[in-house]
């Protein structure tokens, strides 16, 4: 089926469309480097935006205005498309089990897991007997109802929800304005009441002391940066929690987390290229932070426990694609780190776990995950791997160290998410759970390809590919291609429902591999950050020309779409080859660059700085972000069609920047568009946060995907 058979409604030929907004032009000037650096809308940005994100509804009326516009006026094109949303929302809707539940964790005499009320938004937190218990839902307790502590809110995001370790209590936390400020209540799971403990501000990360009378957590400060580590004791005022670490280094970021013994507390500080963590006896009720190896520029580490040593995943001694050295747990310092598991070129280990007398680790090579289990006493060494072109791989350990038992996930861009537990010591597997697709999905009805593009160095670019099966493969399809491209993160080839209902009106799904990333390998994420960043530009606009050349697609009938720094990527290839693309959907987009890693003042600029360079001090990286920048390098040439999405309490990438651009986009492009502008007035970087809201705005985006690639804009 053609997208342009579908439902978009024949009136938008004869409408007129509605005039676009005009943003004022306030233009300020300031000399950087030698250079005069003009902005001419930056006034988009609230002088009181810190205040912004606690408060809505404190953004300034001009500014306020303006955005009201844009989204009256992005509703007014979309309104051909308006059943085709809907129809969108009800087709992803179906792919969603209301019902649906997570595999129960066993710890202790209980089993934790989540479920859904059919319809409901958010989650119910649950646990019941590990034994089994009477009734239908074998002695079910409901420990945490999510959808109704978010009734009569405009925004509820839960973060966390862990239990203590005596099984009494239950630490939770909640964002209820999309500003990722958590505030963290302890439920008394016996009366089902909160205590009176309230701790807010947090990153809403929560890790219990072995004795259950405390918790630690993240503060963040005044300029909503994670940079202090406390503990909160029970029946205490938050104001005299102990300070265990406070990050003098705005550059760097803290963050918390347990080895699965249980044993110890990990305080990770970190930007993108440099890591120190701190470990905390959590059975010792006055034990303070010790340093494992203090921080050293480019050195990255963590930690897991067994026994009397620490299981080390790091980068030293130039392990570019990461090791596995040990330590003992007294003297964890590098002079005592021994290779366990060695470097070996082009094999990235991600991540590493400790279980009963094995450690398990998580790699990629050739751009494929496998787990790989090691006896510690023995050094004997299995793998799990699937015989796919292209699927997903993660671990999902649970809360328990003295097992035979490892949970992991599986899935392929065709095949439903698959839960597993894997016996380690029989090397057996048993399916515990396959995601459930209530419309209906047969995977034999698709095909998974990988192939590689070739990027101007010569560099093999690899794409992953779902279609359907009988897609006859002669250029015609239109194509969804979606990339990202920075941090290290690598997109996993996995199971994803919304773009079925792209694939299944006939378009081909692609997922470009570029370079920034870590699909392959750590050279990889290097190849495509501070002065090599136009690789992943150049990168994602071959992965366009191989998927035209192989017959998946043609010139002009793909739609690039990409969220954050992703957003970042759209915005670049927007002005470096905008005849290759249909449209463009940029979701939260990181497009003004330059301003926003010169001002040292926003949250996220002093750690962004190992990743894209710092322009204040280096006029070097002052060049090279400029000469990309998506908002500095918008020119007078056509452009296509482009939806930006946008957050007003996005601490992330802040809503002015993709308000700034489209406004720029219009006032200086000489044809093509339309420029669109939605930004959701009640939430962030992720959105909606109800699991049915958020299909609103992905409808949004696949509606004006369909309409660019069919009918056009008129």
């Amino acid at each position: 089926m053609r997208p342009d058979q579908d439902h978009a409604s024949r009136s938008a030929r004869t409408r007129r469309p509605p005039a676009p907004p005009s943003a004022e032009i306030r233009t300020t000037e300031r000399q950087v480097h030698g250079v005069t650096l003009r902005d001419d809308y930056g006034w988009l940005r609230a002088a009181n935006w810190k205040e912004v994100l606690r408060k809505p509804k404190a953004l300034p009326a001009d500014i306020r205005g303006y955005l009201d516009a844009e989204n009256a006026y992005c509703k007014a094109l979309m309104a051909p498309t308006r059943a085709l949303q809907k129809e969108l929302v009800r087709e992803m809707r179906g792919r969603i089990k209301e019902d649906d539940a997570s595999v129960p964790q066993p710890d202790g005499p209980f089993l934790y897991y989540s479920r859904y009320r059919k319809g409901a938004e958010h989650a119910l937190i649950c646990r019941k007997p590990r034994s089994g218990g009477r009734g239908r839902r074998g002695g079910e307790e409901i420990m945490l109802d999510a959808d109704a502590l978010a009734a009569g809110r405009d925004f509820f995001d839960l973060g966390d929800a862990a239990h203590s370790p005596d099984h009494r209590l239950l630490g939770w936390s909640a964002d209820e304005a999309g500003s990722e400020l958590y505030a963290i209540r302890v439920r008394d799971l016996e009366s089902g009441a909160d205590l009176p403990d309230r701790v807010a501000d947090t990153t809403g990360e929560i890790v219990w002391a072995s004795d259950s009378r405390s918790f630690f957590y993240v503060a963040l400060d005044a300029d909503h940066r994670p940079s202090r580590v406390k503990r909160h004791r029970l029946g205490e005022p938050a104001e005299a929690d102990e300070p265990l670490h406070e990050e003098a280094d705005a550059g760097m970021f803290v963050d918390i987390d347990k080895t699965q013994s249980g044993r110890f507390l990990l305080i990770t500080i970190s930007d993108h290229e440099t890591s120190e963590t701190r470990i905390l006896d959590l059975g010792q009720a006055e034990a303070k932070p010790v340093t494992v190896a203090p921080r050293q520029e480019g050195r990255q580490y963590s930690l897991e426990h067994h026994g009397d040593v620490f299981a080390i995943l790091t980068n030293a001694d130039g392990a570019e694609d990461f090791k596995i050295v040990t330590a003992p747990v007294d003297a964890p310092g590098p002079a005592n780190w021994r290779d366990l598991v060695a470097h070996k070129q082009g094999r990235l280990i991600l991540d590493h776990l400790c279980l009963r007398g094995r450690l398990i680790r998580l790699e990629r090579e050739e751009g494929l995950p496998r787990i790989v289990i090691r006896d510690l006493a023995g050094g004997a060494e299995s793998s799990i791997a699937f015989d796919e072109e292209a699927y997903g791989l993660g671990l999902n350990p649970g809360f328990e160290f003295e097992t035979d038992t490892l949970r992991f996930i599986y899935a392929s861009m065709a095949r439903p998410t698959e839960t597993y537990d894997y016996d380690l010591a029989a090397g057996a597997r048993t399916l515990l759970k396959r995601q459930e697709i209530p419309s209906g999905h047969d995977p034999a009805a698709y095909r998974v390809r990988r192939i590689f593009a070739t990027a101007p160095d010569g560099e093999r670019v690899p794409i992953s590919i779902l279609h359907r099966a009988e897609l006859a493969l002669d250029g015609s399809a239109p194509c969804l291609l979606y990339g990202y491209g920075s941090y290290g993160s690598a997109m996993s080839a996995s199971f994803r429902t919304r773009p079925l209902s792209l694939v299944d009106r006939g378009f081909v799904y692609a997922i470009a591999h570029v370079r920034g990333g870590t699909d392959k390998g750590w050279g990889w994420y290097l190849d495509g950050k501070r002065e090599n960043k136009r690789n992943t530009f150049t990168d994602f606009i071959a992965a366009a020309g191989a998927l035209t050349d192989a017959g998946f697609t043609a010139r002009g009938r793909i739609v690039a779409e990409g969220g954050s720094a992703g957003g970042m990527l759209m915005g670049a290839v927007a002005n470096m080859a905008p005849e290759l693309f249909a449209g463009i959907v940029a979701e939260v987009p990181f497009v003004d660059v330059l301003n926003t890693i010169l001002d040292d003042t926003l949250p996220l600029t002093p750690p962004e700085w190992p990743e894209w360079g710092d322009p204040i001090r280096d006029p070097k990286a002052f060049a090279t972000i400029r000469s990309y920048s998506p908002y500095d390098n918008v020119t007078a040439q056509a452009y296509p069609p482009i939806l930006a999405m946008g957050g007003l309490t996005d601490p992330r990438v802040t809503y002015w920047e993709p308000a700034k651009w489209v406004a720029r986009l219009r006032a200086t492009m000489t044809g093509g568009g339309p420029i669109l502008l939605h930004t959701n007035m009640e939430a962030g970087h992720g959105g909606a946060a109800g699991r049915f809201d958020s299909l609103k705005e992905t409808a949004l985006a696949y509606a004006f995907a369909i309409q660019t690639v069919s009918e056009g804009w008129g």
